[in-house]
């Protein structure tokens, strides 16, 4: 990772040819599972955790890694179309990975954690299971944050919870990618001479959807840059000949601030 866009967007983008290529971009990635848990049995009848995060949780070449809440899908989808249909640009959306979080589970569920009777699910096996179908997700969350050259956090009243002095946010999983860009290794792309701060550390958690358990996590944003809706358009309306060149623009646009810099 190199640098990270704080993207602010009050509301839905107007729907046009964008969402039809970004859907193509999102069903290529949501395609690219692999639902067949027997596959992942070792002879032992353990489970091959390394084959289900290659399979479930892939790591797909991409420019950008898109964060945002499950409710901003929509957006998510006409930006990811923006960018390759101006610049080429691919980009990973987050909720392609943690969306099949859920599918996973139930299928592990269903086979090794079913209570004696059937009817329900013993306690201590589901906790065992979700805390290792998190890991694996987070895992692979990670990995792709670190191998893309630059992140995009879509800033809505969807994904941030409070906003005052700080910003707050009550999905693990958007602190959890946040957080991640804060202590993941910094990489300068060949291309640039900038040389820029690491980040600082943080922790990381995960996502839980329990209606009537609500949880806040500060959202620390001081190491993204701010772009709002004029400054994105702009940059998306600028002649490019590649997608290096399109960040490029867009680092150009919008330099990195002079704290960051190594002294």
């Amino acid at each position: 990772m190199y640098r990270g866009f704080n993207l602010n967007v009050e509301n839905e983008f107007d729907i046009h040819k964008y969402h039809e290529i970004g859907i193509e971009i999102f069903n290529i990635l949501k395609n690219s599972v692999r639902p067949r848990l027997k596959e992942y049995i070792l002879p032992k009848g353990t489970i091959d955790g390394d084959k289900i995060m290659a399979d479930w949780f892939p790591e797909v070449k991409s420019h950008l890694f898109l964060s945002h809440s499950h409710n901003d899908l929509k957006n998510a989808v006409y930006i990811a179309g923006a960018l390759y249909t101006e610049f080429k640009i691919l980009t990973f959306i987050d909720s392609t990975v943690w969306g099949y979080s859920n599918d996973l589970l139930k299928i592990i569920d269903d086979e090794y954690c079913k209570s004696e009777s059937g009817e329900t699910y013993d306690y201590q096996s589901r906790n065992y299971s979700t805390s290792h179908v998190h890991l694996m997700l987070t895992s692979a969350l990670s990995k792709m944050i670190d191998n893309c050259e630059v992140i995009f956090f879509l800033n809505s009243p969807n994904s941030v919870s409070t906003k005052s002095i700080t910003e707050r946010t009550n999905s693990p999983w958007i602190f959890s990618e946040i957080s991640t860009t804060k202590i993941i290794r910094k990489i300068t792309p060949n291309r640039l001479k900038e040389l820029t701060k690491m980040f600082s550390d943080t922790v990381m958690l995960n996502e839980s959807q329990r209606s009537q358990l609500r949880i806040e996590y500060n959202l620390e944003l001081s190491h993204f840059t701010d772009l709002n809706l004029i400054q994105f358009n702009r940059w998306l309306n600028s002649y490019c000949s590649s997608p290096d060149n399109a960040l490029d623009e867009l680092y150009r646009q919008h330099p990195i601030d002079s704290k960051f810099l190594i002294k």
